[in-house]
């Protein structure tokens, strides 16, 4: 098995890559890697873009610190 590896930037929603010149009928795996920490970054400064989301959030979590808060579910049941 052969491989390419290209390197790429999703511009305007599009993944462009270069043409790769193989004969027609070649059975081709196309495997996505996506680095996650750009997705992380730009979820995290979503996530807190508003003062009511940043609220929320950090009320939630304080909430975590509270084992009392926790809904417990039995797999079993479901």
């Amino acid at each position: 098995m052969d491989a390419i590896k290209y390197r790429a930037i999703v511009k305007n929603g599009r993944l462009e890559m270069p043409i790769i010149n193989l004969p027609e009928g070649t059975i081709v795996e196309a495997i996505l890697l996506v680095e996650q920490t750009q997705i992380e970054s730009d979820e995290t400064a979503y996530l807190l873009s508003t003062a009511a989301n940043r609220r929320n959030l950090l009320e939630g979590l304080e909430e975590l610190k509270q084992p009392e808060n926790y809904v417990y579910v039995d797999i079993a049941a479901l």
